[in-house]
C-alpha cells in the first residue's frame, strides 16, 4: 500500500492494512498542523527504543505482533508495565519516559498519532539507526507549517 504524507490537507486510508504492511521502523503517513500518524514496524527482540517527548502526547496502536510497554517519570523509574498485543492501544503523557518492547515472535506493527507534530512530513526510515542518524543530522525536524509549543 502506497501512503503519500500530503501535509495538511484531507486525507484518509486503511490505517490497519497500512500498519501491517509497513516494513520501515518508521514512516510518516500524515502531517498535520497539530497531530502527526506514523507506523512503525519493530523487528522481534528490538524496541522503538526508551525516550521522552517534553511536549508531546503520544498515541499508540498496536496492529500485529506481542509486546511490552514501560513508561515512568524517568529513564531510570519506569514503573509502568505492560504486556501488550494486537488491538491494545497506549496512551503516552508529554515528559513521560516509555519504551515499547517486542516480546513476540513476528514483527511488532504499530501506529502512532504525535500531538503536536513530531516528525518531517512524509520521512521514511527503514531502521532505528537510519532513524537516529536522520534525527541527529537534523533532518527530522517538524515541518515549519506545523504547529509547535513555544
Amino acid at each position: 500500500m502506497d501512503i503519500t504524507d500530503n501535509g495538511p490537507q484531507p486525507n484518509s486510508f486503511d490505517i490497519e492494512r497500512a500498519t501491517v504492511e509497513n516494513t520501515s521502523y518508521r514512516t510518516v503517513a500524515w502531517s498535520g498542523k497539530y497531530l502527526q500518524v506514523t507506523l512503525m514496524s519493530i523487528p522481534v527482540g528490538s524496541s522503538i527504543g526508551l525516550e521522552v517527548h517534553p511536549e508531546t502526547d503520544q498515541f499508540l496502536r498496536i496492529d500485529a505482533g506481542r509486546g511490552r510497554v514501560t513508561m515512568g517519570p524517568a529513564k531510570d523509574d519506569l514503573s509502568y508495565q505492560r504486556e501488550v498485543g494486537d488491538g491494545w492501544s497506549i496512551q503516552v503523557p508529554a515528559g513521560t519516559w516509555h519504551d515499547v518492547i517486542n516480546t513476540g515472535d513476528e514483527p511488532l506493527k504499530v501506529y502512532t498519532v504525535y500531538a503536536p507534530v513530531h516528525h518531517a512530513a512524509g520521512i521514511v526510515q527503514a531502521t532505528a539507526d537510519a532513524a537516529q542518524a536522520d534525527e541527529d543530522a537534523g533532518r527530522d525536524e517538524p515541518p515549519a507549517w506545523s504547529v509547535q509549543p513555544a
